[in-house]
């Protein structure tokens, strides 16, 4: 009974963290930014971090997504797989479809306060139980990664 008990936990554990969602709307962007936030004003479409209104270009910066790749491939691929699946980790197959630029940024370069304030974070933290070690991005690293993401998502 004891190893039926691990066993479904874990299996739990591996599915919450595969970013499935049957509603096929995991940003929940049309929730008001206060609702789900225990931080008045907080907006959990964008983050809590420098970046407020990013526009990106509709087709690929294939020179930016290829400088992404390379970090990926040292400070993210330990952690992250590009498929759905999780590692450590979630992995970052849909991941510019449920969050908006602003936010993946922000989260990457504001890993500490991102993970104090914003639910999706904390939601993330509970599932997956280990806590993202701050990579030291720079904006443009982190830019980079985030036009690396948009190209393993289809992006052309």
């Amino acid at each position: 009974m004891k190893q039926f008990i691990i066993a479904s936990a874990i299996a739990l554990a591996v599915w919450a963290c595969s970013g499935n969602n049957s509603s096929g709307n995991a940003d929940n962007s049309n929730t008001p930014a206060s609702a789900s936030s225990g931080t008045a004003g907080y907006d959990t479409a964008r983050g809590a971090g420098r970046f407020t209104n990013v526009t990106l270009s509709a087709t690929l910066d294939k020179e930016k997504a290829a400088a992404g790749q390379k970090v990926y491939d040292v400070k993210c691929a330990a952690c992250h797989k590009l498929t759905s699946e999780k590692l450590v980790g979630p992995g970052w197959e849909g991941v510019t479809q449920r969050h908006r630029p602003e936010w993946i940024l922000n989260f990457t370069t504001n890993v500490d306060e991102m993970l104090q304030k914003d639910p999706k974070a904390q939601a993330m933290l509970e599932i997956c139980l280990v806590r993202m070690p701050n990579q030291n991005l720079t904006d443009d690293e982190a830019f980079a990664v985030l036009e690396f993401m948009r190209q393993n998502d289809g992006v052309k």
